[in-house]
């Protein structure tokens, strides 16, 4: 697939224009910088929330919770100690799926901000996951859909109509184009991340794009051919979820998680090598990309 057009007349994103949206302060507990909860994690891809969980703290976020598939829910407490993790019930084929809100009934009320999709192995697995959980989610939730998540998207309109103005979509180029109702083998056309934005009442980050309902565009001008990595979208889908348990707004949160991916793979380019380097090094670097961002801000 060939890469999205670029429109010129759209701004990039810079240090200096991300304090359009300015990052919220430290505060004094955990518990002043959101609470997030990601679910996915299947038991053939648990790595998933692990590397959205990492982003999401490294971004800031302060009281964690991972839900996963419940034969994998030990395993990833050891491996991010820093979050709570619940298992989640699985069906006879594996799947997570049936009985998935008994268990996250109690953190769906208490999470700022909500991922779902990391991890997840199939479209159907994701319908059962977002058919059960979205009537839970409460009004002051922002909402963050990723993966086989977004692929689904066009079949739960209905369900999704109540989060318009609430509402992230990461999508790659294929998944902008399901959302879209198109073949996921058509080329990718200008104007594409503005649609899909408009269409769901969302912010989106779709590789280089970022588009907000109300027809804003920008461009991320930072990053190389080392995101292209396994794992990399969910870093990024979990940096935004972070930033939105801070209180950003969809829109910011998108951006300021865009550039900041697209940054951390710049700086490991230069330490290491444009190509090789893993998706939890990118999570890694995310909280030094902020830093940059801040630092080339106050210097202008």
């Amino acid at each position: 697939m060939t890469d999205q057009p670029t429109d010129t007349k759209i701004p990039s994103i810079t240090p200096e224009s991300l304090q359009t949206w300015p990052l919220p302060s430290g505060g004094e507990s955990k518990r002043d910088r959101g609470s997030i909860l990601i679910v996915g994690g299947s038991p053939k891809s648990p790595g998933a929330v692990l590397l959205a969980g990492r982003a999401a703290l490294r971004s800031g976020g302060g009281r964690l919770t991972l839900a996963l598939a419940e034969s994998r829910a030990p395993s990833a407490s050891v491996a991010l100690p820093e979050a709570g993790v619940v298992g989640l019930p699985e069906s006879s084929s594996g799947q997570v799926g049936e009985g998935v809100v008994f268990a996250l009934r109690s953190e769906l009320e208490s999470a700022d901000a909500v991922l779902i999709g990391p991890g997840l192995h199939s479209a159907e697995e994701a319908r059962t996951v977002l058919e059960s959980l979205l009537p839970h989610v409460t009004d002051s939730t922002t909402l963050v859909l990723d993966a086989f998540a977004l692929g689904v998207l066009p079949g739960l309109i209905d369900r999704i109509e109540p989060f318009a103005g609430r509402l992230v979509l990461t999508p790659n180029k294929t998944e902008a184009s399901i959302l879209l109702g198109r073949s996921p083998d058509d080329e990718p056309r200008e104007g594409d991340v503005e649609e899909v934005a408009s269409r769901y009442g969302a912010a989106v980050s779709c590789f280089d794009r970022i588009a907000d309902a109300d027809g804003s565009s920008w461009l991320v001008t930072e990053g190389g051919p080392g995101l292209g990595v396994s794992g990399s979208g969910d870093v990024l889908a979990g940096s935004i979820t972070g930033l939105l348990a801070r209180g950003l707004s969809p829109v910011g949160a998108a951006c300021w998680g865009t550039w900041a991916h697209s940054h951390a793979g710049d700086r490991l380019a230069e330490r290491v090598f444009e190509t090789g380097f893993l998706a939890s090094e990118i999570a890694d670097e995310l909280t030094a990309s902020f830093a940059d961002a801040q630092r080339a801000s106050d210097q202008e």
